[in-house]
C-alpha cells in the first residue's frame, strides 16, 4: 500500500513538551544532603511524566473512536488503499485517452477499520457506437475507443470486450469507406468519358 498516504506521526516539538517543575532549592545554592536529594527528584518525576503523556498519544491509523488498530486492520488497511488507487488510476486512464466518449467514473465503496470509504471497484461508461452515415468519424471514433479501452496497464474482461467490438465496427467502418471511395472513382472516370469530345466529324 502507498503508505504516504497515511497520516504522519506528529511528534511534539521539544518547545512543547511539559516542563519539569523544579523545587525552589534546584534553583538556590545547596547547603544540605538533605535539599540535595530533593532537588534531585523533581527533574526524574517530570521525565517520567513526560514519557506517560507522549505514551498516551496514538501511533499509526486509528478506529473513529480514536483506538488503536490491531495489525491485522493495519494491513487490511494498506490493502483497500492499494485497491483505491489502483482502481483510480485505472479509470483514470480510461477518461484520459477516451475524452469525449467517455463519461463520468463511478466507483463502489467499502469502508475500512478507519471509518473511511476506499474505492473497491469502478467504471467509466464509453460510447462505442459508430457515428451513423459517416465511416470516417467512426474510424476516428473507433481508434479513440479502442485506445480508451486498452490504457489501462491491467485491461478488465469489460475492457477488452469493448476494444473487440470497436475493432469490429473500425473494420466496416473502413469497408465503407473504401466502397464510397470507390463509387466516387467510378463516377468520376464515368463523367471525365462522357464529357470528352468526340474524334468524329459532324
Amino acid at each position: 500500500m502507498d503508505l504516504s498516504t497515511l497520516p504522519p506521526f506528529s511528534a511534539s516539538t521539544p518547545s512543547s513538551w511539559p516542563q519539569p517543575t523544579v523545587s525552589n532549592t534546584y534553583a538556590n545554592p545547596v547547603n544540605t544532603e538533605g535539599q540535595r536529594a530533593h532537588s534531585y527528584e523533581a527533574p526524574v518525576q517530570a521525565s517520567e511524566e513526560t514519557d506517560s503523556s507522549a505514551n498516551n498519544e496514538p501511533v499509526g491509523p486509528t478506529r473513529p473512536d480514536g483506538t488503536p488498530l490491531t495489525t491485522d486492520e493495519i494491513q487490511y488497511l494498506e490493502q483497500l488503499k492499494q485497491t483505491d488507487r489502483a482502481v483510480r488510476q485505472h479509470e483514470m486512464a480510461h477518461k484520459t485517452v477516451g475524452g469525449q466518449y467517455t463519461g463520468a467514473a463511478s466507483y463502489d465503496y467499502e469502508v475500512g477499520p478507519d471509518g473511511k470509504r476506499y474505492a473497491v471497484a469502478g467504471e467509466v461508461p464509453i460510447d462505442y457506437g459508430p457515428v451513423p452515415g459517416d465511416p470516417a468519424a467512426t474510424i476516428e471514433k473507433m481508434q479513440t475507443v479502442i485506445a480508451a479501452a486498452l490504457a489501462p496497464a491491467d485491461p478488465s474482461s469489460k475492457d477488452l470486450q469493448v476494444a473487440a467490438q470497436a475493432r469490429q465496427y473500425l473494420l466496416e467502418a473502413k469497408l465503407e469507406a473504401a466502397r464510397e471511395r470507390s463509387e466516387m472513382n467510378t463516377a468520376r472516370d464515368a463523367g471525365e468519358m462522357l464529357g470528352q469530345p468526340s474524334d468524329k466529324a459532324a
